[in-house]
């Protein structure tokens, strides 16, 4: 059944109305998913990443208050969360959590947003490796900087959202999904430098192609702890590899070189970490180049490359994430297929010629059916543009 495209607007309206009972001075905003289309685990390191952001949402009704009460609501599992602007703290609703941490970082930037009222909600699963926290973050970060007029960029608002995940939440994330939810721009993917944060919009043409995710519906809860684990790993490598005189502060600034020579000191293990990590930053560079000359195919197979490497080298796949990107490579009309996320669940991100897009999700639902139990979901992509304000 079709959607009319304002629809899901319309329902966060009326459902902000029936809660908080006024629109006065309310903004509506649409705080959009995201893809990677290869670069993962990079940012973290100061590497690249080519992200995107895409047609699902998470989407906010914001209005000020005249006293200092904060009221959150979330429409989807009907909860909701209040607390002082003054004394913005942990709450013992997780949710709540990447909504709180961003009033703590404005203030500690020097920004006092008073009250204010706010329903989210929307359809980006969660779980499946499409950043709903980031979306959630900085979809109120950007209404805020709306309804109080904070005059706050989209770098800086990008930051103040990575900031609240890290700190107050707790997941020491790199600065993609925040960027790629703020700066995206419509049939573009960009290539962002996590360490400069220069960025560059690349065209996607997808005419005769599709971007699909295949959900494994196992919801990565290992993703945050192995996530942090990851981190703390490549940081191990990038200390031993100081310690024996080279001049590094992140996996940015080794070379394949400088690695193969450390190798032993690094032992097996961080030695993987790392080189995967290098690899991938060579296959971002690569897959821009493959766009920017419409090689498609080529494209592909950096995508499938960047699986086997997360899978061997930097072991943060599954069976369930296996099998899919196994099932895609013997398909016919598919130009390649990844993981995409954190691991340990979530989705894989497939590049399908359009004509043999609903043959490839017959074959998908097959053999995920037969060997898992149960049938994947799947996602068709539209690229969008970034968090914007949508109107009245």
């Amino acid at each position: 059944m079709m959607v009319a495209k304002d629809e899901p607007f319309r329902v966060v309206r009326e459902d902000f109305f029936a809660r908080f009972g006024s629109r006065k001075e309310a903004v509506v905003v649409r705080s959009p998913g995201r893809i990677n289309l290869i670069g993962e685990h990079t940012d973290y390191n100061e590497g690249f990443v080519l992200p995107a952001a895409i047609d699902r949402s998470i989407n906010f009704v914001v209005s000020k208050r005249s006293d200092l009460k904060c009221s959150l609501y979330a429409a989807d599992i009907r909860n909701g969360c209040e607390f002082d602007a003054r004394s913005p703290a942990l709450s013992t609703e997780r949710w709540a959590n990447y909504l709180i941490g961003i009033i703590v970082q404005l203030q500690r930037g020097g920004y006092s947003p008073g009250g204010f009222d706010c329903l989210f909600g929307g359809n980006i699963p969660i779980g499946a490796g499409l950043s709903s926290s980031a979306a959630i973050e900085t979809g109120l970060a950007f209404a805020l900087n709306e309804v109080f007029k904070l005059g706050m960029n989209r770098s800086e608002l990008a930051t103040i959202a990575q900031k609240s995940e890290r700190e107050f939440v707790g997941v020491r994330c790199g600065i993609m999904d925040q960027f790629a939810n703020l700066l995206s721009k419509a049939d573009h993917v960009f290539k962002l430098d996590c360490r400069s944060l220069d960025y560059e919009y690349i065209p996607f043409e997808m005419s005769h192609l599709s971007l699909v995710l295949c959900d494994t519906g196992l919801k990565h809860e290992l993703a945050n702890s192995e996530y942090n684990l990851r981190r703390q790993q490549c940081e191990t490598g990038v200390g031993k590899i100081a310690a024996l005189g080279y001049p590094v502060s992140t996996l940015r600034d080794v070379n394949f070189d400088m690695l193969k020579e450390c190798k032993d000191v690094l032992g097996p293990l961080i030695y993987d970490r790392c080189s995967y990590v290098l690899e991938e930053n060579g296959r971002v560079e690569q897959a821009c180049n493959a766009l920017r000359q419409g090689e498609f195919g080529k494209l592909g197979e950096l995508l499938f490359a960047s699986h086997k490497g997360l899978q061997n080298k930097y072991n943060v796949s599954c069976e369930e994430l296996d099998l899919l990107v196994e099932t895609a490579a013997c398909t016919d009309g598919v130009i390649g297929a990844r993981m995409m996320g954190g691991g340990f669940g979530g989705c894989t991100i497939n590049l399908v010629e359009k004509d043999a897009l609903e043959d490839f999700k017959v074959r998908m639902r097959k053999e995920y059916q037969k060997k898992i139990g149960k049938e994947p979901a799947f996602y068709d992509c539209k690229l969008e543009s970034g968090t914007e304000v949508v109107p009245w």
